[in-house]
Order: C-alpha cells, then structure tokens, then sequence
C-alpha cells in the first residue's frame, strides 16, 4: 500500500531551517524562524516559566489525565487574558475554552466543530495569511475564500478591498481575523477598523474567527485585545484561537486555547459538549505540562507581575528594533512602515532574486517573500542587515 505514495516537497519554512543549520559561516543570521530571540540571539525560558515549573516539580502527584477540556483553571484564567478580568460574557456563562495541543490545535478543532455546526462552511482568510492556516482549516473540509489584506505596494491594510471583498460574504459565512501582530505582515488594524468589521459582521450575520497568537507582543496585554474585546461584545457569536507558545515562550510544549462565545449560556452549554465530542474522536485529551505552568503563573500575583515584566521587555525590545531597523534602512528607501507595524513580522518588499542575494552573499536568511521576523535582529546585527539590503538595492 505505501509503495504508491510519492514524495512531498519539504514545507519552505522547515526547509529554510535546515538550510541555516547547515550553513558553516559563524556570522550567519536568521530572520525566517517565526520564534522571538534575545539580544544574544537566543529563545529563552522566560524566569516566570522556570520557577513555576519548579514549583510544579516540587509539587505535583500525579501524571493521570486531565480530561478532554483540559485543565480548568487554566482555562479559566486563558479566558480572562482575552476577555478582560470583568468581561460580562466570562460573568453571564457565554464563554467556554478548552485547552488544545498549540495553537494549531485549536484552529483545526474549531473547523471539525463548524462541520457539525452545517454542512457547507465558508471561511474567509485574509491575504495574505499564515500559511498554515489553510490546510488547518481546509483540511477539515471547510471551502476557504480570501479577501485583500496587505497592499503590496505600500504594504499597509488596504481596508477598503478588504470591506468590499467581505460584502460578498454570505450569512452564516466565517472570517478569520488576527486578533494582533498580523502574520506575515504585521499590518494590524486600528479601533477604529475593528469597529467597522464588527458593524459589517453584525450586517451581513457573519461569523467571526479571531487568532489571538500573539497577544502581549504589540503593544501591551490589554491594548492588544481591544479590537477583539469589542467585537466580542457586540456579537451573538464567535471563536477565538489562542497560544501561548509566543506570550509565554512555550513553543515545544504545545499550549493553546480554544475559546466559543455564545448567545446565551444554554446555547454554550450545548456547543460546549458538540466541541469536547470533536476534541475525543480526535486525540481525546491535551498535553498537560504547559497549561499547568500558565496556570501556575496567572494563578499567582508574584509569579503573573514578573511574567507581565518579561512580556513587556520584549514588547518594548520588539518595538525599539522596528523603529530602529526603519531608520537603518531610510538610506535605501521608505522602509516606516516598519515602525508603523506591531507583533515579530514585516514584509520588507524585495524580490525573491535580492532575498537569495542576500543569504548566498551575506548570510541573511529570509522567507522568499521577504517576510523578516524583526525579533530575529539585535542592535550588533541590525547595522549588517541593513548594510547588506542596501547592497541588494
């Protein structure tokens, strides 16, 4: 039977990966991994993280299953990072999260649970998108239909075409909207825009999909969430996917949440059981190390105060090196857009010819779309990066 199956091309993101391992040259830089890196160019296990594993060590009894909702308090507390310690929704039994193998898990879940909800499902993705968006959600048998995000040529929102793709949609349509730090662009929208989307979502009885994967690395916790907290409180109905892979530096251990809001608590009781019915036929329960170290540090003042202090480090690190990879690269051309942009990516609008310029010549890896990660840089590399894109320029 297997001898019939044919080889496939490697994914060009693992791909490039392996490409920079092999690389000899000891000044090499990457810029494709999509992982936050510190000015030692390192992903470290944030201090939070390594003392509520401690405490978790020290203290746990058992390694029996936590069940296919996953653990409850973490749960509890994921719902509240997004909705706000006083949402209404969390208060009146709108909401139920389930805990999930990473974000990706809680993508795919949410599309095998739109299945049961009718048979033709729509979603509407943003282009462009993260690339594993589509055969997570495609995969599970939804149509999937894009609407223009980026303007390629300014490489901001072009909010216009995005609203006038999304009149097209039909009642009972998805869209899936990134809730900040738009990857691969870091294009986010304004209060403003999410007000507009939110009145068009009412309008036309669309469903919205927020990918929360990034929140706390924009420009703050809360700041963050706004444009979703006010969709959320002016819709019937809605799914959040969230990680805590990025937020918490928890990549290898898989943590991520699957939130549904509903219109009323009985309607999210029934959803509730339709969705951990999907997640058991599925992989049936979630890995449960790192939903305990979230719970463990939100569930502590001390622990959840140091946490806050790491994320906004490299928030502000994140922000310092797009204002400061902006102004390095003024000489070659208009590159502000950088500065204006939020989250870990940002387009830097050269051909595919002048990115393998760049790794063959300099060292500099790249995605062929010239997507960089900016939390890739520090302020030793920045000024070769920049002095290498002028070169190619």
């Amino acid at each position: 039977m297997f001898e019939a199956l044919k080889p496939l091309p490697q994914d060009p993101i693992l791909q490039l990966m392996q490409t920079f391992r092999d690389d000899p040259r000891p000044d090499k830089i990457d810029l494709g991994i999509g992982v936050y890196k510190d000015d030692a160019g390192s992903t470290p296990i944030m201090a939070a993280v390594h003392e509520a594993e401690r405490r978790l060590l020290a203290g746990e009894t058992t390694k029996s299953y936590v069940g296919p909702a996953g653990a409850a308090g973490f749960n509890e507390a994921v719902a509240r990072l997004i909705l706000g310690e006083q949402s209404d929704i969390i208060r009146d039994g709108r909401c139920s999260v389930v805990q999930t193998p990473g974000g990706c898990g809680a993508l795919r879940m949410a599309a095998e649970f739109l299945r049961l909800c009718q048979d033709q499902v729509t979603v509407w993705v943003s282009t462009p998108t993260w690339a594993n968006h589509l055969p997570l959600l495609g995969g599970a048998g939804l149509a999937i239909r894009e609407y223009p995000y980026l303007n390629r040529e300014s490489l901001q929102v072009d909010f216009e075409a995005m609203l006038e793709s999304l009149e097209g949609a039909n009642a009972g349509d998805v869209v899936l909207l990134h809730g900040c730090c738009h990857n691969p662009s870091g294009a986010d929208l304004t209060f403003e825009q999410w007000q507009d989307v939110t009145r068009l979502i009412q309008r036309k009885g669309l469903l919205p999909f927020v990918d929360m994967a990034y929140q706390g690395l924009g420009e703050g916790l809360e700041e963050d969430a706004a444009g979703l907290r006010h969709l959320a409180s002016e819709v019937p109905e809605m799914l959040v996917a969230s990680s805590c892979s990025k937020n918490f530096g928890l990549y290898r251990e898989r943590t991520g949440a699957l939130m549904l809001v509903s219109a009323n608590e009985a309607i999210n009781r029934a959803a509730a059981s339709q969705l951990l019915s999907v997640i058991r036929s599925h992989y049936s329960m979630p890995p449960a190390h790192g939903a305990a170290i979230v719970e463990t540090i939100l569930g502590n003042d001390g622990l959840r105060e140091l946490w806050q202090e790491e994320l906004n480090g490299m928030c502000e690190r994140i922000l310092h090196l797009r204002h400061a990879f902006a102004e390095a690269l003024a000489p070659a051309g208009d590159f502000s857009f950088i500065a204006r942009q939020r989250g870990m990516f940002s387009f830097l609008g050269i051909s595919p010819k002048q990115v393998h310029q760049l790794r063959e010549e300099h060292g500099i890896y790249m995605l062929d779309s010239s997507r960089v990660n900016v939390a890739g840089l520090n302020d030793r590399t920045l000024p070769k990066v920049a002095e290498a894109i002028h070169g190619v320029l």
